[in-house]
């Protein structure tokens, strides 16, 4: 029974559909940091990301990006507090606040695709050069306007950029050294979280769309961006391993603790990914769609290059 309920529980770590679903699991693992935990502030920004996500934020239509959608933020995020729970567990106990700006930090990571009633053109992927620091804009008017606490402005501001690929990471200027360790977890999660996705292959043919309506890396295809993903992995593990101190490999002593699993469960979906993916890249453009099937997430991206 005890090897079932594990199973079951590894069938169901990369499902966040559930918003519901996945609030409770954020809940239990924070309170397996800190039992007292105050929720009050991080659900109430939780709710109105969800919002903004739906079309029901005042001001703002729906967040339209087919890639970096509401699934790519829950994914994140729950990797982002799986993985403070393996940071305490690893020796570098988390205080409540540095567990709330991770938490804001990633939930506001990407809210800088959303686009202003009046302003739908497009998809909001032609944001993609400067998401971050809309992100890092929305933020601060967020905060502003509903005259939330002002001190945690300039920690999740650094954390937000540490998200932005192409900016060295060790070039920013933290706070302080406590700081640059928290923004490590929020780019953890955020490379970690996307691609331990079991739909991660399928959905880098929507990450091809995003890119050409926003002239952004020069790919011919979509199959050219699966073949060049596979050098771009090892620049990531490179960073990984790199100036963000593998930190990834915090989320063992995550897993220890609530499966007893002494594995990391995202890094071997991560290989898994990229495993199948050299496999599709293997058999050439011609079978990609027939390699690809999870959620018809392929024919999809195939009609919208119909389309344009």
């Amino acid at each position: 029974m005890k090897n079932i309920q594990k199973a079951v529980a590894v069938s169901k770590l990369f499902d966040n559909t559930d918003t519901d679903a996945v609030w409770a699991k954020v809940v239990s693992n924070i309170r397996r940091i800190s039992p007292d935990y105050d929720f009050t502030l991080v659900e109430k920004v939780y709710k109105d990301v969800l919002r903004l996500f739906y079309g029901q934020f005042p001001g703002y239509a729906p967040i339209k990006t087919l890639y970096h959608d509401l699934s790519h933020t829950l994914e994140v995020f729950m990797c982002g507090v799986r993985l403070m729970h393996g940071v305490h567990l690893s020796g570098e106990q988390l205080t409540d606040e540095e567990l709330t700006l991770v938490m804001l930090a990633i939930l506001m990571h990407d809210i800088g695709y959303a686009q202003r009633l009046g302003e739908e053109s497009g998809t909001g992927a032609q944001f993609t050069r400067t998401h971050v620091q809309r992100s890092v804009k929305f933020m601060k008017a967020y905060f502003n306007e509903r005259l939330l606490p002002s001190d945690l402005l300039v920690n999740i501001t650094g954390m937000i950029l540490g998200t932005e690929h192409f900016r060295p990471f060790d070039q920013i200027d933290f706070k302080s050294e406590r700081t640059r360790m928290l923004a490590r977890i929020v780019a953890t999660a955020d490379i970690v979280g996307q691609m331990a996705d079991r739909k991660y292959l399928e959905k880098l043919l929507f990450l091809y769309h995003e890119f050409k309506e926003a002239g952004f890396g020069n790919y011919q295809n979509m199959f050219d961006l699966l073949r060049k993903t596979e050098s771009f992995y090892q620049v990531t593990r490179e960073k990984l391993d790199g100036v963000l101190e593998g930190t990834y490999k915090c989320l063992e002593y995550h897993f220890d603790a609530t499966l007893d699993e002494p594995r990391n469960l995202y890094q071997e979906s991560i290989e898994r990914n990229i495993r199948y993916l050299s496999k599709v890249v293997a058999q050439g453009e011609e079978e990609m769609l027939n390699m690809l099937k999870r959620n018809n997430i392929a024919e999809v991206a195939v009609r919208i290059e119909q389309l344009v």
